[in-house]
């Protein structure tokens, strides 16, 4: 049996590609997770997430929403490349986006975020946050050797991801469930959330902590 997205309109099928390439930029062997209630259509990715028991890593995961033609319920995680390989392309005029028939097996796809019951705690820079990430995406490049093996790629990648730094005074002290790791700001980054001038807001729900950025949100798992 196919399996398919029906989105509304052609500059839909072109965002989603747009994101979906953007965290295939991040993990090439990436996965996405959709989920469909109604007309509504959640489309995760993980950008950060431990590897064993040890390590520190947060799992960070970014959210972009869409709205579908029909009503349609799934959850489904299949890999990026297989999604972006059968997207069609805007001047085509569809705006059917067909699905890999074969699933991804993707660790952080077994927790989910809450759809509600967050408590709002203020909002940070968005300047701030982009700046949080640049600088730890030249830091990484920096201590990485050229010819590192994935162990200490993940090390150096935890270390840097894990810590918290100013961009998160704002909130710091409001915060309940665990402090907001520079991970989070890596996600909105490099997801292509963040606007000029743009605040972002955040909340929290238990251990999870939420950026909602204008482009999309960022989910903490703490």
């Amino acid at each position: 049996m196919t399996r398919s997205l029906p989105l509304t309109d052609t500059r839909d099928v072109a965002d989603l590609r747009t994101f979906l390439s953007r965290a295939r930029g991040v993990d090439a062997q990436g996965a996405v997770r959709f989920q469909g209630r109604g007309r509504a259509l959640g489309v995760y990715v993980c950008v950060l997430e431990p590897h064993g028991l040890l390590d520190r890593t947060p799992t960070v995961l970014g959210l972009r929403t869409a709205a579908l033609a029909e009503e349609r319920r799934l959850d489904v995680t299949v890999p990026l490349g297989g999604v972006l390989d059968r997207m069609p392309r805007q001047e085509e005029g569809t705006t059917e986006v067909a699905l890999p028939p074969v699933d991804a097996a993707a660790s952080w796809a077994g927790i989910t975020p809450p759809l509600s019951g967050w408590t709002p705690v203020g909002a940070v820079a968005g300047d701030a946050v982009r700046e949080a990430a640049r600088n730890g995406i030249a830091e990484v490049a920096r201590t990485v050797p050229t010819d590192a093996g994935p162990a200490v790629v993940d090390t150096v990648r935890s270390q840097v991801w894990g810590r918290t730094s100013g961009w998160t005074e704002p909130v710091a002290g409001l915060l309940t469930g665990g402090p907001l790791p520079d991970g989070a700001a890596f996600a909105a980054y490099s997801l292509g959330f963040l606007r000029p001038g743009a605040e972002v807001d955040v909340a929290e729900n238990g251990r999870w902590v939420r950026l909602s950025a204008p482009g999309g949100h960022v989910l903490v798992k703490h």
